[in-house]
C-alpha cells in the first residue's frame, strides 16, 4: 500500500527522444521524428535497430524493449506492416510510457490517413508524402505538452461553472447542424469542456486523439478536416468540422458529406454561440487549473491528476491555486520538473500498484519481483523524495494523483489527499 523512495527517485529529466517508422517487410524508413537535442540517426543505426528486432522475430523471440546506461528502446509492429521504434534518454522512461507512445503514434497515423494505406504498402514514396500530414500530431506526443491524456489514455477536460448552459447549447447546436450523426464537443485549448452523448461513446483513445489533433493544429477560424476513427471506422473517412468561437475555444462536429462548412459557419455558429460569450471566456480562464478557482485546495499541493475511470476522462493541472500562487510555488519546484514528477508518479503507480485489468501492459512484471507478490489490490501509495512528495488514491471509479511540497509531514499526506479526493469528486462532480 505504501512506498517511500529516496535517492532512487529521479532528480532530473533529459530532453532527448527519437521515433522511427519503417515498412516492416522491407525495412525502408518512412520517417524519423525527434525532440530535444537528438541528431538525425544514420541509416546504419536505423538498420541495426530494425535488424535486431527482425532477427529475434525469425527466431520466434518477441523483442519489445531494452535499455542501455543512458537510453531506453521500445519496438512495436502493427498489422505486420508498420514497425515503430522509440528511443529516449529521459531518466526512468518506463515501458508503459514507451508502449503507449507507440500505440498513440500508430493510431494518430490511422486517424489522419486511414488504415488501408498503412496495411497495403504499394507505393512507399506516396505513403511518405501522405504521412507528412501526421507530423504535427506525432510531434505533440513527443513534446512536453500541457496535457497528460497520451499517458493516461483518457481525454483531458475542463470543468466549467457554466457546464450545464454550455451542454444545452452544444446539444441544440449539434442537432441543428448534424442531426444525422449527433457527434460534437466544445474544447478549450485542446481540452474537452462538454460533449454530446455520442461523442463520449467513441473509444477512449479516439476521443483523446481528436482532442490532441485539434490542439496540435495551427489556429484557424474554421476547418474541414478528413479523419478516420482508428477503432470505429479505420477505413471509411469522416469530416471533422471545427469553428473558433473565441481565441482558444472551439466547437467541433464529426459528420458525413453534409452539412457544408460554409453553411454551418454562416447560419448556425453566431446564432447559437454569440449569446454565450461570457461563459465561453470563463472556460478559457479556467483551462489551466481545469476547474473553477472557487474550489479551494490545500496550499501544499503542487500538481493534480484526477482520472474518472468509468468515463475515461481526467483533470490535470500544474497550477492548482491559480497563476500567481503557482509562480511562487515555482521556486520550490519549477513547472517542468513538476510535470515530469507527476507523469513519473502516475507511471509508477499505474504499472506497479494500480494495474489495469486489460492485458495492454504486462512487461512490468519482468522488472521487479514484488509486482506478483501482492495478496490484495492496493488502494493507496506514496513517494517521498528530496524536493517533493506524492500521494495516490484509487477507488473503483476514480484515481487521484497529487504532488506536494517537500516540507509537508509524511503522516499528513493521506489526510490531505482524502479531503482533496472528496472535494473534487463531490463538489466538482467529476
Amino acid at each position: 500500500r505504501r512506498r517511500a523512495v529516496g535517492d532512487g527517485w529521479p532528480s532530473k529529466m533529459a530532453a532527448s527522444a527519437q521515433l522511427l517508422c519503417l515498412a516492416t517487410s522491407s525495412g525502408v524508413p518512412l520517417y524519423c521524428r525527434s525532440k530535444g537535442e537528438s541528431r538525425q540517426l544514420p541509416f546504419s543505426v536505423i538498420g541495426s535497430l530494425n535488424g535486431v528486432h527482425m532477427f529475434g522475430s525469425n527466431q520466434d523471440v518477441l523483442l519489445t524493449s531494452t535499455c542501455t546506461d543512458n537510453t531506453s528502446v521500445c519496438w512495436r509492429v502493427f498489422h505486420e506492416s508498420i514497425t515503430l521504434i522509440a528511443m529516449t534518454s529521459e531518466e526512468n522512461a518506463s515501458d508503459l510510457y514507451l508502449s503507449r507512445l507507440l500505440d498513440n503514434v500508430f493510431n494518430a497515423m490511422v486517424l489522419v490517413i486511414g488504415l488501408d494505406d498503412l496495411v497495403n504498402l504499394k507505393n512507399v514514396e506516396r505513403l511518405k508524402r501522405e504521412l507528412r500530414a501526421c507530423y504535427k500530431l506525432i510531434d505533440s506526443f513527443l513534446a512536453a505538452s500541457d496535457w497528460i491524456g497520451d499517458l493516461t489514455q483518457c481525454v483531458d477536460c475542463v470543468v466549467s461553472p457554466d457546464s450545464d448552459i454550455l451542454q444545452e447549447a452544444l446539444d441544440v447546436f449539434v442537432a441543428a447542424a448534424a442531426a444525422e450523426s449527433n457527434f460534437g464537443c466544445l474544447m478549450v485549448m485542446g481540452k474537452v469542456v462538454v460533449a454530446t452523448e455520442k461523442w463520449w461513446r467513441l473509444a477512449a483513445q479516439e476521443v483523446m486523439l481528436l482532442a490532441w489533433l485539434v490542439g496540435s493544429l495551427a489556429p484557424s477560424s474554421s476547418r474541414d478536416y478528413p479523419i478516420y476513427l482508428p477503432h470505429g471506422s479505420p477505413t471509411v473517412p469522416h469530416r471533422l468540422l471545427t469553428f473558433q468561437l473565441v481565441p482558444g475555444v472551439e466547437v467541433c462536429l464529426l459528420c458525413g458529406p453534409a452539412p457544408s462548412l460554409q453553411q454551418v459557419q454562416t447560419e448556425l455558429v453566431e446564432r447559437f454561440w454569440s449569446p454565450l460569450l461570457e461563459p465561453l471566456k470563463t472556460c478559457l480562464r479556467a483551462h489551466q487549473r481545469s476547474f473553477s478557482t472557487s474550489i479551494p485546495l490545500h496550499p501544499s499541493i503542487l500538481g493534480l491528476l484526477l482520472i474518472n475511470r468509468e468515463q475515461n476522462k481526467n483533470l490535470f493541472t500544474l497550477q492548482p491555486h491559480g497563476v500567481d500562487h503557482s509562480q511562487q510555488q515555482g521556486a520550490v519546484l519549477p513547472p517542468e520538473r513538476r510535470k515530469s514528477v507527476l507523469r513519473l508518479f502516475y507511471t509508477l503507480a499505474a504499472s506497479s500498484y494500480f494495474p489495469e485489468n486489460s492485458s495492454e501492459f504486462k512487461p512490468a512484471s519482468l522488472h521487479e519481483a514484488f509486482h506478483t507478490g501482492f495478496t490484495h489490490s492496493p488502494a493507496e501509495c506514496y513517494v517521498v523524495a528530496e524536493d517533493h512528495k506524492c500521494y495516490a488514491i484509487q477507488t473503483q471509479q476514480h484515481q487521484l494523483f497529487l504532488t506536494f511540497m517537500p516540507d509537508v509531514p509524511t503522516f499528513a499526506l493521506r489526510n490531505i489527499a482524502t479531503k482533496t479526493f472528496n472535494l473534487l469528486t463531490k463538489e466538482v462532480s467529476f
